[in-house]
């Protein structure tokens, strides 16, 4: 912290040296062209040869964007998109050079030529102080600007393609986070969670104080205060089926030593402007050492997971009558889903229960977006990572949004370290998702075989495999 701390005091220093040297001053509000400006300075900062010059001048445009409101900074997005492109005509001199005589000299001018100059703006833009900070921010913006303007994907593309080499995960580092951690980060812990909201210090003690709960987030050398993802795992002795039963506050905390599975059951994404950028596989895989190093007796590790996408999907399918998804039955059943208080009906929940298990099976396995890809985002990650769908919580989170959401459901997805890698790959070059037999058997392979799937009268609280985890005698994981 220290080491850091002087560092960034060094180059605020050697860039208010060089501000002072080529007389920079703030922007001033009665610039008529403000954003005209700015290009002239990017313009400078791209030819620009010295240290201190470079820093003040990248200091300079930095500050001069956080003062922009948003109509400004489309405008010097779309500036990044129309004036720092590649360089047309070196890069038109490095295809006739290259054709004429195709050497490995000739191929890198030309791949040299074709990176746009904005990728070495941006770059020289990260040695102003605290410069990958705001440029983190700019992204987010970038992010929310791109959703009008389209043609800003470009400008995106290099931003992306930039922080997934400055966020690699060799230079990140893995902290724990505890109830002894500097309050300003736990403020951000509270701020950022999304998936379970934190109420306040009071539940975040909760969370973090007692010998069964921990908590790890990866940190950037650069942003050293600032989280960038982080994780929250329950220690208890079986795969939870319910978010209740982790987080109510009268439950009795279990000794750390007793435990026999780690639950993941909140990963939160803390900087917008890293959307995209992947390190939360690491961060999984990198928590699942350490707890096994500190609690050898720890063979399982599931998560306890939301499925955002799943009540406007179901919802689509409910309203296509030519749905494979559903049968009429399943419509039947499913229309006391309008009914705000379906949940307090016993007969009514079990009726739901019933074709809502087996439309979200369906959901998993079968339903896919535009690119062909399985449609549930939290699905996609840890099926990416090479977990395997373990099990449907039938209202395993009663909050309003995970009502609004998914009617409440829940998922596990089981880490089985011996099959990540085949799960991974399964995965990522066939797209089938690797699910448990009795989440298999609920959707039919033939497609207009619907409506003849075998569903009991009615499920138990949850589908799980015959050899799911947490029951005795079964060892998911090996030490």
């Amino acid at each position: 912290m220290n080491t850091t701390s002087f560092f960034s005091d060094m180059l605020q220093s050697i860039a208010e040296r060089g501000r002072r040297f080529l007389s920079l001053g703030p922007a001033r509000s009665g610039d008529v062209n403000p954003v005209g400006t700015m290009e002239a300075l990017c313009d400078t900062l791209l030819s620009s040869r010295g240290e201190a010059s470079g820093m003040a001048l990248a200091k300079n445009i930095l500050d001069r964007w956080q003062g922009f409101d948003q109509d400004k900074r489309r405008d010097f997005m779309m500036a990044l998109l129309s004036r720092f492109g590649p360089d047309i005509e070196r890069l038109e001199r490095a295809i006739d050079a290259y054709r004429a005589d195709p050497t490995p000299k000739a191929l890198l001018e030309m791949s040299m030529a074709a990176e746009p100059r904005r990728q070495e703006l941006i770059r020289r833009l990260n040695l102003a102080p605290n410069g990958i900070a705001t440029l983190v921010r700019m992204r987010a913006d970038l992010l929310e600007l791109k959703a009008q303007n389209p043609d800003l994907e470009a400008v995106d593309t290099d931003f992306a393609h930039l922080f997934g080499s400055w966020f690699n995960r060799g230079f990140l580092v893995l902290r724990p986070i505890s109830w002894s951690t500097p309050a300003d980060i736990l403020e951000k812990i509270i701020r950022y969670e999304a998936v379970h909201q934190i109420g306040g210090w009071d539940e975040l003690r909760r969370r973090l104080a007692p010998e069964d709960r921990r908590c790890f987030a990866f940190f950037h050398p650069q942003l050293v205060d600032d989280p960038l993802i982080f994780v929250e795992v329950a220690l208890t002795r079986e795969m939870p089926s319910n978010i209740a039963d982790l987080l109510k506050e009268d439950r009795a905390p279990i000794r750390a030593t007793d435990a026999t599975t780690a639950v993941f059951y909140s990963i939160s994404n803390c900087q917008e402007g890293l959307r995209g950028i992947s390190f939360g596989n690491f961060l999984i895989k990198q928590v699942v050492e350490d707890l096994r190093r500190d609690l050898p007796r720890l063979d399982t590790f599931v998560t306890l997971s939301p499925v955002p996408g799943f009540a406007d999907w179901l919802s689509r399918e409910r309203q296509d009558q030519t749905s494979n998804a559903l049968s009429a039955a399943d419509r039947s059943r499913l229309a006391a889903l309008d009914e705000p208080d379906w949940p307090d009906q016993p007969e009514t929940a079990a009726a739901i229960q019933r074709s809502l298990t087996a439309a979200a099976a369906w959901y998993f396995l079968r339903a896919r977006n535009r690119s062909g890809k399985t449609v549930d985002p939290v699905a996609r990650f840890h099926l990416g990572n090479g977990a395997r769908l373990e099990r449907i919580n039938f209202l395993g989170d009663r909050s309003e949004r995970a009502m609004r959401q998914a009617h409440g459901l829940m998922v596990n997805y089981l880490y089985k370290l011996d099959d990540i890698e085949t799960n991974h790959e399964v995965f990522a070059t066939r797209g089938e998702v690797v699910a448990a037999p009795a989440i298999r058997r609920l959707v039919p392979a033939d497609r207009s075989s619907r409506s003849l799937v075998p569903v009991p009268d009615a499920f138990p609280l949850d589908v799980r495999s015959a050899d799911a985890p947490g029951r005795k005698g079964n060892k998911e994981f090996t030490s």
